[in-house]
């Protein structure tokens, strides 16, 4: 219980920072500060959207950001729940985000970074922890960029089979991406809306509508990324489509090509009772050999000067 229950204690202010909550941890925190019980009971059941709940002496708030599962190269959604009050700053993490974990240890460890970020208070802090937390989403965004390069300049290499899957993990990365910091402008707007509160300095509201410039500047490029690889999508399906449709008009050819050699072969190998042409010819085999190739020759020329070919 102590791991997972870690507090930095500076003048007159506390930072808990409790990893992957579980009953004793929730217990923990309903002894020791007076927090409603539906907000206790989020903080054990993954949220379904981020939210903002006000009550008289704190304010309870959800975010999710993202987290990439290198295992299965997917991006999931990892929550934080934060309890802020007057002289207290509450977070509750799976310890997926290494952002805030360093922080929390940096600012154990350090008196400069300590000093630096929580004698400002519960509301710098937090600005300090929701930067951080943007500022580690970047990396993500870069490398699927860096992904998406990649998938282009295989598409029109050749490979546009072998770059399906690929597309469909980008596609579902930049999706999750999105689902996880849509609802982050409007809780931060809310939080900014708390401003009455008197634990919320006015000179706070200019760092938190940074947080929300930055939010505006995430969704932008997961906007464009989105529209980069939907056309990247539609390209690779026509390319597909053109080498199917290429491969079966080369079939037809060559299945319309042997059509009249094959009619030609079953007409010569006919047991009849009368004697067939070029049947007893010395040379008759070549013969029929000669017609289909003359034949093939003729049609080949034929799709030649219609462009089929």
């Amino acid at each position: 219980m102590e791991e997972k229950i870690q507090q930095i204690k500076f003048k007159n202010f506390t930072w808990t920072n409790i990893i992957q909550a579980k009953g004793k941890e929730i217990e923990y925190l309903r002894e020791n500060f007076d927090f409603h019980p539906l907000d206790l009971e989020d903080c054990l059941s993954p949220a379904q959207r981020p939210k903002l709940d006000e009550y008289t002496h704190y304010l309870f708030m959800i975010l999710t950001f993202p987290f990439y599962e290198v295992k299965n190269r997917e991006i999931i959604a990892s929550e934080i729940d934060f309890f802020i009050g007057p002289n207290y700053l509450v977070t509750l993490t799976d310890g997926r985000l290494t952002s805030l974990i360093n922080l929390f240890r940096q600012c154990q460890v350090n008196d400069f970074l300590r000093e630096k970020y929580l004698s400002g208070g519960v509301m710098q802090l937090l600005y300090e922890i929701l930067n951080k937390l943007q500022i580690y989403c970047y990396p993500m965004l870069d490398h699927i960029s860096h992904d998406i390069d990649k998938l282009e300049k295989a598409i029109f290499s050749g490979y546009e089979k072998k770059m399906v899957k690929e597309i469909l993990i980008i596609k579902r990365n930049i999706v999750n991406f999105r689902k996880i910091m849509q609802g982050h402008k409007n809780v931060i707007k809310k939080l900014i809306g708390k401003s009455n509160k008197y634990f919320i300095p006015q000179e706070s509201i200019i760092y938190f509508t940074n947080i929300i410039e930055q939010t505006k500047e995430i969704w932008d490029i997961l906007e464009s990324q989105k529209e980069t690889i939907e056309a990247l999508h539609n390209t690779n399906e026509s390319l597909i489509s053109f080498r199917l449709n290429d491969i079966i008009k080369i079939l037809t050819i060559i299945s319309v090509t042997l059509l009249p050699i094959t009619l030609v072969a079953s007409i010569f190998g006919m047991s009849l009772t009368f004697s067939m042409p070029l049947i007893n010819h010395p040379y008759g085999f070549w013969i029929v050999i000669e017609i289909m190739i003359i034949i093939m020759l003729f049609l080949i020329l034929f799709f030649k000067k219609k462009k089929w070919l």
